[in-house]
């Protein structure tokens, strides 16, 4: 069935009357049959005398041929086409970002031809529920930053001396993915509020609707600006408006803005991607911020520095020291002398301290110990780059990545170390409704449900391929719940209200924020970041901004879900041991203790020592800084 791009009549039912074909009055009907001659000829808004018209001359031929009664026939011609397209625009479902991502891996794939042409049938993994908390957790996340850094001015200004006001702003372009935001005129600023009108709605012919609605501006609608009406508006002012629930007629005055940001969400077992929204607006910018922009990880790639050192023969309990190092860069270069966000050194601690609280120092001392090689090659297993330079400030975030790429790494951690590819597509049908393509490769032994015959149960075999140690997955994943309990996303805790894992991450300059996290059957990654890098402020930072972004969509999407603990690997030992050295507690001791994650053969310390440490002896103080000497890790 040619016309609005459907194939057959059963989709065209749907398109042009949100119908099943069973359910087509005879005058609905014979519009169908008369589009396939000719659609444009028909078109039922541009053309509808001449549709109506070849409407009635079928519904004639029906009765002539006995299809229907004359009675019918009469009084299906005495009715309007009653046309009202669907709409299904991946704005209705917020899933804009993910409908073009789609469309470009299917062209990929198959070619534009095979994309508009061959009948495709896709099954996409999208959760239009989670997709929606995605996108308000991100844009709240992003009006929180903008607003407080002030009002930026009209979107433009449009004459009103001599026009109508509503033609004239009804011509004025409009987001249409920022809904319930409507676009206002002020018409003026007297009496201490903005009298404004909204931009009328248009018709389904497309012509401008007769609606003219009229609201106000007051002291609660400007309050976060700071300024008065007269202050931020002049007469003609075009802008972004919310209505206020419980203040009929009063609206609170929105912004586009200015920062940006990513979020994806995806099952960490599978690779599924059940929500991505890849900027503020789709209308506004088809960048995808979640797979096309490179961003600094900064922070959330340690991670993937202690994971390296775990696999291979370090403990959560290893100490390392939190101590000033300078870096000889080689011939010519000037030398490279991390610091600590905070700027000071802390001494020795725990690879858990260094995770929970962000160790940049501890992070450099313990990636030299390492080895860059090995830890590059820990990234590439991840997806996090391909191919990444193995120099020690890499160790810190200083590549480039994606959202996606570090959303997929850490559903790694949370899955037990399986290596997972991130999809947007569960399965490929051609038009004959053979499958071309699925996403899950896992083989079925015994799946015969059309020979059944009471024979055991299939067995879906796994043959991904392990990045990691099962058990120090477990270590990480660990390690990274301390970081919302204890450490930098402390705050997100009380916010999710279950067990979440997770790590923020701050750039130099603040140029980008993350958080990536997980719970057990979910990870969720955060980036936020001007689309020409630029610092976010002196005091911005990964937990006041991305954080809060993770945790309020956490929140709603674990609402309905039990507060499930993460899942403990045979063979890992718990062991309670002194949060501040890593020793083993005492049987008496009781705050300040952990139950620490151990593989067999390793245990916690009998007495403190640091790995390496060659200041003079034996620090015996954990939270002491430590002088002299190079100390610490190589």
């Amino acid at each position: 069935m040619p016309g609005r791009n459907t194939h057959g009549v059963a989709a065209a039912a749907l398109e042009y009357f949100g119908k099943s074909v069973h359910e087509l009055t005879p005058a609905e009907a014979a519009y169908l049959a008369a589009l396939p001659k000719g659609p444009n000829n028909y078109h039922p808004f541009r053309k509808t005398q001449e549709a109506i018209a070849r409407r009635n001359d079928i519904l004639d031929l029906m009765a002539q041929n006995g299809y229907i009664s004359r009675d019918d026939a009469v009084k299906g011609k005495a009715l309007p086409l009653g046309v009202t397209p669907r709409s299904v625009s991946p704005n209705q479902t917020a899933s804009g970002y993910f409908a073009e991502e789609v469309r470009r891996e299917l062209a990929d794939r198959y070619g534009e031809k095979a994309l508009y042409e061959g009948g495709l049938s896709v099954r996409a993994t999208l959760d239009p529920k989670m997709q929606a908390m995605a996108r308000k957790a991100l844009v709240d996340g992003l009006i929180r930053f903008d607003e407080a850094h002030g009002w930026r001015g009209a979107q433009a200004n449009i004459p009103l001396a001599g026009r109508e006001w509503g033609t004239a702003l009804a011509e004025v372009p409009v987001l249409g993915d920022v809904q319930p935001w409507r676009l206002a005129v002020v018409l003026d600023t007297a009496g201490g509020q903005a009298r404004i009108g909204l931009q009328p709605k248009r018709e389904a012919s497309g012509q401008v609707g007769r609606d003219r609605v009229l609201g106000a501006i007051t002291a609660d609608g400007l309050k976060w600006t700071r300024k008065a009406p007269a202050q931020a508006f002049q007469p003609g002012d075009v802008i972004y408006v919310e209505a206020i629930a419980d203040k009929p007629g009063q609206f609170r005055l929105r912004q586009i803005p200015e920062i940006s940001g990513a979020i994806v969400a995806m099952d960490p077992l599978t690779g599924r991607v059940q929500a991505m929204v890849g900027g503020f607006s789709y209308d506004q910018s088809e960048f995808n911020r979640a797979t096309q922009a490179q961003r600094q990880p900064g922070s959330s790639f340690k991670p993937i520095v202690y994971a390296t050192a775990l696999d291979n023969g370090y403990t959560p309990s290893t100490i390392v020291l939190d101590e000033a190092v300078t870096i000889d860069m080689g011939p010519g270069q000037e030398a490279w002398t991390p610091s600590n966000f905070e700027g000071k050194a802390t001494g020795p601690h725990t690879l858990r301290y260094g995770i929970e609280h962000s160790k940049n120092l501890m992070t450099v001392r313990l990636a030299r110990d390492v080895g860059m090689p090995l830890i590059a090659e820990y990234a590439r297993r991840f997806g996090v780059y391909d191919d990444m330079l193995p120099v020690l400030s890499m160790s810190l975030g200083a590549g480039e990545t994606t959202v996606m790429r570090m959303t997929a790494a850490y559903s790694m951690f949370a899955n037990g170390g399986r290596r997972i590819k991130p999809t947007l597509i569960d399965r490929i049908q051609n038009r004959t409704g053979t499958t071309i393509y699925k996403h899950d490769e896992r083989e079925c032994i015994g799946c015969n449900a059309e020979g059944w015959s009471n024979q055991d149960e299939p067995k879906l075999v796994d043959k991904r391929d392990s990045v990691l140690d099962p058990l120090t997955a477990y270590q990480m994943t660990s390690i990274l719940e301390g970081v919302v309990l204890r450490g930098t996303a402390a705050r997100q805790r009380a916010v999710v209200g279950k067990p979440v894992a997770g790590k923020t991450g701050t750039t130099n300059d603040a140029k980008d924020l993350w958080f990536v996290g997980f719970s057990p059957d979910l990870a969720c990654g955060v980036y936020i970041g001007y689309d020409k890098p630029r610092s976010m402020g002196d005091s911005a930072q990964a937990a006041q901004y991305a954080a809060p972004i993770f945790g309020e969509f956490m929140k709603m999407a674990l609402a309905d879900k039990p507060p499930t603990p993460f899942r403990v690997p045979p063979g890992i030992k718990l062991i309670r041991v002194s949060i501040g050295s890593g020793l083993r507690a005492g049987g008496g001791d009781g705050a300040g203790t952990i139950l620490e994650a151990f593989k067999p053969g390793t245990a916690p310390p009998e007495s403190y020592s640091v790995v390496n440490y060659s200041g003079g002896g034996n620090p015996a103080d954990p939270d002491r800084n430590v002088g002299g000497g190079t100390g610490g890790l190589y």
